[in-house]
């Protein structure tokens, strides 16, 4: 079932989302080599909980996984999603790390994804990282009503596929709100005028996922890399379905 938030929620919704958008801001400053993947957990959970937010990653159950562990999911290079924080990742000059997490407050969730520089990069990772910003914000002017959700998903894929690129196979965005995942699924490749139709008062969480080298995953518990083992970025924000522009939720402002 799809959810339409009404206005309480959506400003329950944009006091979530504004945490993440200052932590995703914030952790800009702090990334650099050396740091391990654990401190920037520990620094991200600080954050929210001072903002009286809690991590919504935290302790969250998949089938017949251990709770994650970790407060941001941190996933270096070929990883794709789900890396889980650790004292013994330590970040290397030219490395890229994925930046993934979410925050509920007042009983609401805010979800989003940022792909981090660490030091100089290749070129190859810079073009990675700009191709898949842009599936991104290609992906989000779709959603608009009238719209259906093969729309963003077809925005998304088809761009990522002219640029050379490859959507990481069965991984998806959703819908977020009093849940961390909710309906509708949404898709990184897809056709267009197929799916749900969308509605003002939706929020969904968009997501593209973008390997260099294919499409196919490797999956070791929750965490999840490319198979050939070349390079994944990740980024995402939860938007507002307006009766106009979509409304980007996950922004410091």
């Amino acid at each position: 079932m799809i959810y339409i938030k009404s206005p309480t929620e959506i400003e329950k919704m944009r006091k979530s989302c504004r945490i993440i958008g200052c932590l995703l801001d914030a952790l800009e400053e702090i990334i650099r080599p050396g740091i391990s993947t654990l401190e920037l957990d520990k620094y991200a959970e600080d954050f929210i909980r001072s903002r009286g937010g809690s991590p919504s990653f935290k302790g969250y159950r998949v089938d017949s996984l251990p709770p994650f562990p970790g407060s941001i999911c941190a996933s270096i290079n070929e990883q794709i999603v789900h890396g889980i924080p650790s004292a013994k990742k330590i970040l290397q000059e030219g490395d890229i790390i994925g930046i993934d997490l979410g925050v509920v407050l007042d009983g609401y969730n805010g979800d989003a994804a940022r792909t981090y520089r660490v030091g100089k990069i290749s070129a190859e990772a810079e073009d990675l990282l700009q191709v898949t910003k842009d599936a991104l914000y290609r992906g989000i002017a779709a959603a608009i009503p009238g719209n259906r959700v093969g729309d963003i998903s077809y925005a998304i894929g088809s761009f990522v596929k002219f640029k050379g690129y490859f959507v990481a196979d069965d991984l998806t965005g959703h819908g977020v709100g009093r849940d961390l995942h909710e309906e509708p699924m949404i898709p990184n490749i897809g056709k267009q005028g197929r799916g749900p139709r969308l509605a003002a008062g939706m929020t969904l969480a968009i997501e593209p996922m973008v390997n260099i080298g294919t499409n196919r995953v490797s999956e070791n518990g929750w965490e999840f890399k490319v198979a050939d083992n070349s390079l994944s970025a990740h980024f995402e924000h939860t938007i507002l379905v307006t009766d106009g522009a979509p409304e980007i939720l996950t922004v410091a402002g």
